[in-house]
């Protein structure tokens, strides 16, 4: 019988995990914004207005849009690791989605706070 020997830090264990983990958050705040949007009397500009004035839709989407962000980071650096052999080119697409993702982040922030 030959023995097995496991080398690795289990990296792709991580990603996986944080892929799933993220996309049942979203998924979780897809389905309570879809009740929520049910659930209002009247659709109108006051009443959209006092829905994400409330903290709670506020800190919801604030956590929705970070879990969107670290998703969309893992798959992309995945998928520059597997595609893009050159180490520069690579190096510069990591930089350019990492910078993209934080304007998003910041973005998303700004908007949810000046309502």
């Amino acid at each position: 019988m030959v023995g097995r020997e496991v080398i690795g830090a289990h990296y792709g264990w991580r990603d996986w995990l944080l892929q799933r983990v993220t996309a049942v958050i979203m998924l979780v705040y897809l389905l309570f914004l879809l009740v929520t949007i049910l659930r209002l009397h009247t659709f109108d500009y006051e009443s959209w207005k006092a829905l994400w004035a409330r903290p709670a839709m506020r800190y919801g989407t604030v956590l929705f849009m970070l879990s969107a962000l670290l998703h969309a980071w893992v798959g992309v650096r995945n998928i520059f690791m597997d595609y893009v052999k050159d180490t520069g080119v690579r190096l510069v697409l990591y930089v350019l989605v990492i910078l993209t993702l934080v304007a998003y982040g910041v973005w998303t922030i700004q908007i949810l706070w000046r309502a």
